[in-house]
């Protein structure tokens, strides 16, 4: 090899190590994060912000959108479904998709102190990260304990992932002096929400859940599990996380009057194509085809402003988009789902981006 070949490659290695480092070294000071770091992100393209302060230092509620992409499709731009309450400086995590972990990192918001989870439903765009959250908060010496809340079978993950967790754990505490075993820190929570229920409370917090309509009759009747939906109110704000789900007059209920209304989002014309699908799927024998579970167990964009006006909420706020990003083809105008949206509101309409603070 030669000397300038040995040069460039050298230097390359330097630069992977410190970014590694520098990585590292957020997961467990991510508090101290400036926002002026974070603003850099925002400026590349890779996020806008929405308030003027950073959500993890600053005082107030703040929205922190760490996932944006709707269904189980892992993207360059979008992570899986996510978001972040941050309550005076206090992190609340709403939902554990695929990317959350590093999304916690890059927003400033962390994961060493983050202490308290929702998940909506238990589908694996929704759950992927969680094991790595609680791993890496062990391995990282996080000392407090982190409980999740979710619908049934919540508890059942979080037993799960102890048990992943466990030869990482008996290795480390062997070789390493630690005293502290991860059952002693993990917890989950079955919530059963099919009226609005206190699903937890702080000293900052009040989170009411209730059930959605994300699943059809059908589907609730062979199964245990179920699809809820969050509201988190502090001191100053009120925001309702939706989770997947069609219209739901349950949901409407929960959202009356809040300031920020996050709901998914799926554009009309993909709309369209899946009942298209679904119509062609049943008339092959395939009643209960994907592509019927997306088009009728999800919002539409219209479906989002009738409930929106109906709870007379301030601000909505798109999230889980669908179509939203796709390998080999463009994002969609923002315009394409306001558009659905305005049809019945008329009040702010936000089509959510990762790392977007509001």
């Amino acid at each position: 090899m030669k000397r300038r070949d040995r040069e460039q490659v050298d230097r390359s290695r330097r630069r992977v190590l410190s970014g590694g480092l520098r990585l590292a070294a957020l997961g467990a000071a991510a508090p101290f994060v400036s926002w002026h770091t974070r603003s850099a992100a925002f400026a590349q393209g890779r996020g806008r912000a929405g308030g003027p302060a950073g959500a993890a230092t600053s005082t107030g509620t703040r929205l922190v959108l760490l996932g944006t992409q709707g269904g189980p499709n892992v993207t360059l731009t979008r992570s899986q479904a996510a978001c972040a309450i941050t309550v005076d400086g206090r992190p609340y995590l709403v939902d554990c998709g695929y990317g959350t972990l590093r999304a916690l990192v890059e927003s400033g918001v962390g994961y060493a102190q983050l202490g308290t989870v929702f998940i909506t439903h238990l589908h694996d765009d929704h759950t992927s990260d969680l094991v790595a959250l609680l791993t890496h908060q062990w391995t990282g010496s996080r000392a407090q304990p982190t409980a999740v809340y979710g619908p049934h079978g919540t508890a059942a993950i979080v037993e799960a992932a102890l048990g992943v967790l466990k030869p990482n754990a008996d290795i480390r505490m062997a070789d390493e002096g630690r005293t502290v075993p991860p059952e002693q820190l993990f917890r989950g929570h079955d919530v059963s929400a099919a009226a609005p229920v206190q699903a937890f409370a702080d000293d900052r917090v009040r989170v009411t859940a209730v059930e959605n309509t994300h699943f059809k009759n059908a589907a609730r009747n062979a199964m245990p599990y179920r699809s809820l939906a969050y509201r988190v109110d502090s001191a100053n704000r009120s925001i309702v996380v939706s989770g997947d789900t069609a219209y739901s007059e349950a949901l409407v209920a929960l959202a009356t009057g809040a300031d920020l209304f996050v709901c998914e989002a799926m554009e009309l014309a993909f709309y369209d194509t899946m009942m298209a699908q679904a119509k062609a799927a049943a008339a092959n024998g395939n009643p209960n085809s994907i592509a019927r579970h997306v088009a009728e167990t999800h919002s539409t964009t219209i479906d989002v402003g009738r409930m929106a006006s109906e709870a007379g909420v301030k601000t909505v706020v798109l999230t889980h988009i669908v179509p939203g990003s796709r390998p080999g083809s463009s994002e969609l105008p923002e315009t394409t789902y306001i558009d659905g949206v305005r049809q019945h509101f008329s009040g702010q309409v936000i089509v959510g981006r990762d790392q977007m603070v509001l």
